[in-house]
């Protein structure tokens, strides 16, 4: 075989194996519009700002790709072109200067409009307290509609149908790992974060041991968990839903198996699973009840 012949061979494994891992994730759960940003499902979510740069970018590529084609074929050397002898315009030049700085505030001004939003975590109407650990998470409620709440905390770890198939040698099918058809292997959990739909919800989120990343691409934003540093971030889920994230900080060995799911739900099914998990709390924490002693027993009738 020529080396040609083995070079076409290379390169034709190589992306037929890169095709085949390609399609492999992508198609595990198709969604419509998949290879483009996750819309959010929330109030604040940088969707809109993505899509306004990306066609920025759009436009700026047609033209200047557009500009250097026409240049290349239209006026090249075969066909007679004779190039200009001036040196530069000053007009042209203060155009292509002016437009491209006057693009780059307006889309600052998105940005930091956006990240300014983002920061603003006052007015919320609930807290929950995200601790990260190898590899697990963590979920304390700490107040809702400024009421505390107490001790109402879990954690939240991959799933046992997962954690099971992903050992070594266990010849378990991930296939077969679904939820209402939904593949979910290495994508669920035993105890996911449940929160309520239309409220303002403050994260603070923190690591245990090592930096983790807190990251649901339906809410817009990821977070770093980082030990004795607090973040915060917020959100306001519009609509009810199961919507998962994964840990998006190489934490360790077990880094790929610690999945994130969020649950909302409508704001009555949120308190009355709240008032649950609150009245589990204090019964756990009541003291044992004592065994009553047993009443005395009647005092014999007199002989004679």
């Amino acid at each position: 075989m020529t080396s040609g012949g083995i070079g076409r061979s290379v390169s034709a494994w190589v992306l037929g194996g890169m095709a085949a891992l390609w399609g492999g994730s992508a198609l595990a759960n198709p969604e419509p519009g998949q290879m483009n940003m996750t819309r959010g499902v929330s109030e604040w979510s940088p969707y809109a700002m993505h899509m306004v740069a990306l066609w920025v970018c759009v436009v700026i590529g047609v033209v200047v790709f557009g500009a250097m084609f026409i240049a290349m074929f239209r006026f090249r050397k075969s066909r007679g072109a004779v190039p200009e002898k001036w040196s530069h315009s000053t007009k042209l030049e203060i155009v292509w200067t002016v437009i491209p700085v006057v693009i780059l505030i307006f889309l600052a001004h998105l940005a930091t409009g956006g990240l300014v939003s983002f920061a603003d975590t006052t007015g919320s109407e609930m807290t929950v307290k995200i601790t990260g650990y190898q590899w697990k998470w963590r979920y304390d409620y700490v107040d809702y509609k400024g009421k505390g709440i107490d001790q109402v905390g879990y954690m939240s770890k991959l799933e046992e149908s997962s954690d099971r198939t992903r050992q070594l040698h266990s010849n378990l099918d991930p296939e077969k790992i679904q939820v209402d058809g939904y593949k979910t292997y290495l994508l669920d959990v035993d105890k996911p974060l449940v929160v309520p739909v239309g409220t303002k919800i403050r994260f603070v989120i923190i690591g245990g041991d090592v930096i983790h990343s807190w990251w649901v691409p339906a809410l817009g934003w990821k977070m770093d968990a980082i030990p004795g540093i607090a973040n915060t971030a917020w959100t306001k889920i519009k609509e009810p839903g199961v919507y998962r994230g994964q840990c998006a900080e190489l934490c360790g060995q077990d880094h790929g198996f610690m999945p994130i799911v969020v649950k909302a739900l409508p704001r009555a099914e949120f308190e009355q699973w709240l008032a649950s998990r609150e009245n589990e709390a204090k019964a756990a924490k009541a003291p044992p009840q004592t065994a009553q002693a047993a009443p005395n027993a009647p005092a014999p009738a007199p002989q004679g």
